[in-house]
Order: structure tokens, then sequence, then C-alpha cells
């Protein structure tokens, strides 16, 4: 698969135990050091395969997803954000002819404030949305999908490749 070149994605190791055939990988938006989390935005996808269809999937496959973005602290208290960022995961599968069913996830918006020696931290916000649902089809949209929302959590929008970015004045809190 190719990726844009402000997504770096690495194969790691699958969690045990959700299914006989697993595959991991890691997508960051421009990390500063390889192999590690990236401070605009980072995610997780898990292809799982078994045959013996488990009840919860509806099918013999399943995906597992987690995408996770630092923000401003004045667009974490949108009321609206944890719904736009499950329809930007709609909206990318839909994109990206990745067709699916029995789907589930949540979206968790948090709000942090640093004191005593963590006062020069500051506010911080984030997003995270952790999802799963159970693919139809070829696995490849499906995987450009997450890529995308990774991208636009980070503030990315599909189309804004190769398009150089003013510094970031987003909190990198955890």
């Amino acid at each position: 698969m190719h990726f844009r070149d402000d997504f770096t994605v690495r194969e790691i190791a699958a969690p045990s135990g959700l299914a006989p055939d697993a595959l991991a990988l890691a997508g960051d938006v421009r990390p500063e050091v390889a192999g590690e989390d990236s401070a605009y935005a980072t995610g997780r996808l898990i292809l799982l395969h078994d045959p013996d269809e488990p009840s919860g999937w509806n099918g013999a496959r399943r995906i597992v997803c987690f995408a996770q973005a630092p923000l401003e602290p004045d667009i974490g208290v949108d009321p609206l954000l944890a719904d736009v960022a499950w329809a930007w995961l709609v909206d990318a599968l839909n994109a990206h002819g990745a067709t699916f069913h029995s789907a589930s996830g949540t979206a968790t918006k948090t709000l942090s404030k640093g004191f005593g020696s963590l006062a020069v931290e500051g506010e911080g916000a984030q997003i995270e949305l952790r999802a799963s649902w159970s693919p139809e089809g070829p696995l490849s949209g499906h995987v450009s999908a997450w890529a995308e929302l990774v991208c636009m959590l980070a503030g990315l929008p599909p189309g804004s490749e190769g398009i150089a970015t003013l510094g970031s004045h987003r909190t990198t809190r955890d």
C-alpha cells in the first residue's frame, strides 16, 4: 500500500488471544523519531481473522482501530467533537469504498491542566477514537480509511499532501 509522505506506517506485534490470525499496524503523522508516537496524531489498526466467526463479529474478519490526537483546549470543549470524530471515520470508510457492518466504538475527549511541577505544561486536550467493525471485500480500503482518519485528527485533510504547515500550537500531553 502507498500512504501519504507525512504518514509513517510500520508493522507492530499484534495482541495475542484476539483471533487465530492477526496483523497490527502503527501509524504516525510526521513523527520526529521513528517508532515513537507522533506529537500530531497516532493510530493503531489490527486486522483479525477467526474462521469460527465470533458472535459479535457477524463474520470471520474484524478490524480494530485506535486513533488519538492532541487538540487546542478550546476545540476539546466542543460538544460535537466526539460526533465529528466518529463521522470522520465513517466518511473515510465510505470515501475509500470500504464496506462494513457491525460497527461499534467510543470517542473520548480529555481536558487536562498541569499543577505543581507540571504547571508549565499548561492546559491540554485530546481526542481518542476506538472503533471496531467487520469488513466486507478487500481490506485495502479499510487500511486507507484508517490512515485518512489519523491524518484528519492531526489537522491534515484529504488532498493536503505536500502542503507545508506552520508550527503546531497543540499541547502534547498524554
